[in-house]
């Protein structure tokens, strides 16, 4: 490809109206942005008790964050969602939502979306929906007081329930993430299967991954198949199989009993990578292509270096997504952790 400098400015504006489009002709068009690597909780399959977070000056300002997402929304993504660590521990984070919505508005945008352990929703569920979000996808792993303390260490369930119960009234649609741990949460597949079709919500199971600084945390004990999840559910509920997607990697049955959807996310048993149209931001600005690789790209340079022209920055994107791989490594086949990461969940983005 020709370098940007040598492109004429009107043959710049046609290469910028290209769609993003990686090597194996993948349009990408989700972008899954990280606005902080802080959490008001310690899951254990997602940070270490002690963590070191990141100087603050590191971090992209929420101005700079702005600039980032438009620039990625005018090459053609069409769904962003924001997430952490806990995106909404981030100081004025609803300025950034809020300034947003403009893409809403204009119709660039079709979805702005968030992922939250929940215990901010109490006070930010109304200010989520007038700036355009309809959908939140909160992460729960257990219903059970003494269980959610120990996963999340810092965690109360009672505030998560109330965020969503604020969320609902706020006219939210909830979708509960839970992570399948062996041993853990096997117990509570049909209570909370049945507290999800009462309360009219979606639940997502997902495949625990390896990453991070594992410590004691043995993945492959943690490790429950998904096959194995979904044989369960066979034995209460008709399952069907949905064609449903929501632009990320889950796919969906019906139980027909209760009429829910069930999703399943699973990297690790059935690779979701062919119809991959997604990549992730850091809150550094830290582009990753692939969340089981460690290939980045460095974007926040691009942006600060070069504050009145987009140009660098839309270049340095196209270029992070041309070295856009085919899929990931993880993989737990062999009865040991091959591909972990060793980066933390929180500094990726859930």
């Amino acid at each position: 490809m020709r370098r940007l400098a040598q492109i004429p400015a009107e043959g710049y504006l046609f290469f910028m109206s290209q769609p993003l489009i990686d090597p194996f002709h993948r349009p990408i068009s989700y972008l899954r942005v990280s606005v902080t690597d802080r959490c008001d909780f310690r899951c254990v399959y997602c940070m270490s008790e002690n963590m070191n977070f990141l100087p603050k000056k590191e971090l992209l300002t929420l101005e700079e964050l702005d600039r980032m997402c438009s620039t990625f929304i005018r090459l053609g993504v069409e769904k962003l969602r924001i997430t952490g660590g806990e995106p909404l521990v981030r100081r004025d984070i609803m300025t950034f939502f809020q300034s947003m919505t403009r893409h809403l508005d204009s119709g660039a945008l079709k979805e702005l979306t968030l992922t939250t352990n929940g215990s901010q929703l109490a006070r930010f569920a109304d200010g989520l929906y007038a700036a355009g979000v309809r959908r939140v996808n909160v992460s729960l792993d257990t219903m059970d007081d003494q269980k959610f303390a120990d996963i999340t260490r810092w965690g109360r369930l009672k505030q998560v329930m109330e965020g969503i119960d604020a969320a609902q009234k706020a006219g939210l649609r909830v979708k509960i993430n839970a992570v399948a741990l062996k041993g853990f949460n096997e117990d509570e597949l049909f209570a909370m299967t049945e507290w999800c079709a009462e309360r009219d919500m979606d639940l997502t199971w997902i495949e625990v991954m390896p990453m991070g600084d594992i410590g004691n945390e043995n993945r492959l004990d943690q490790y429950w198949k998904l096959s194995d999840l979904r044989d369960r559910l066979r034995e209460q509920y008709t399952v069907t199989d949905l064609p449903d997607s929501t632009g990320g990697p889950a796919r969906y049955v019906r139980l027909e009993e209760t009429g829910q959807r069930i999703g399943f996310i699973t990297p690790l048993t059935h690779n979701f990578c062919e119809s991959c149209n997604r990549v992730r931001l850091t809150c550094t600005g830290e582009l990753f292509m692939c969340l089981g690789q460690e290939d980045n790209a460095d974007l926040r340079a691009a942006l600060r270096n070069h504050p009145d022209s987009e140009e660098p920055l839309e270049e340095a994107i196209r270029a992070a997504i041309r070295l856009k791989p085919k899929g990931h490594d993880f993989d737990y086949s062999r009865q040991k952790i091959d591909g972990q990461m060793s980066r933390h969940m929180s500094h990726t983005g859930g």
